[in-house]
């Protein structure tokens, strides 16, 4: 068992397990609750990761949405239809 593949795991379920907007009150909460000052330096550390992490998430959701946007294209008819991504667009 590798830590790398460890670590990568928890991202990709809660990710899928978390809605934007979700994750993103979660992660404004975790930084008012740090600025605050109050905070044990352990608890504080803890916050620091879970804002890492959710910050992850909302990158990984808005990608997401950017994708799917840039892959609808209209039509002459005005009907919207997926578009195959090219190559530059998914290296980020």
């Amino acid at each position: 068992m590798s830590t790398g593949t460890k670590s990568a795991k928890p991202v990709a379920t809660a990710v899928d397990a978390l809605a934007f907007e979700e994750a993103l009150k979660k992660l404004e909460a975790t930084v008012e609750a740090m600025e605050a000052g109050d905070l044990p330096l352990e608890t504080l550390l803890k916050r620091f990761e879970e804002g890492t992490l959710l910050a992850q998430i909302c990158q990984a959701k808005l990608a997401e949405a950017e994708l799917k946007i840039q892959q609808l294209e209209k039509t002459s008819a005005g009907e919207l239809k997926l578009k195959p991504v090219s190559p530059e667009l998914s290296e980020g």
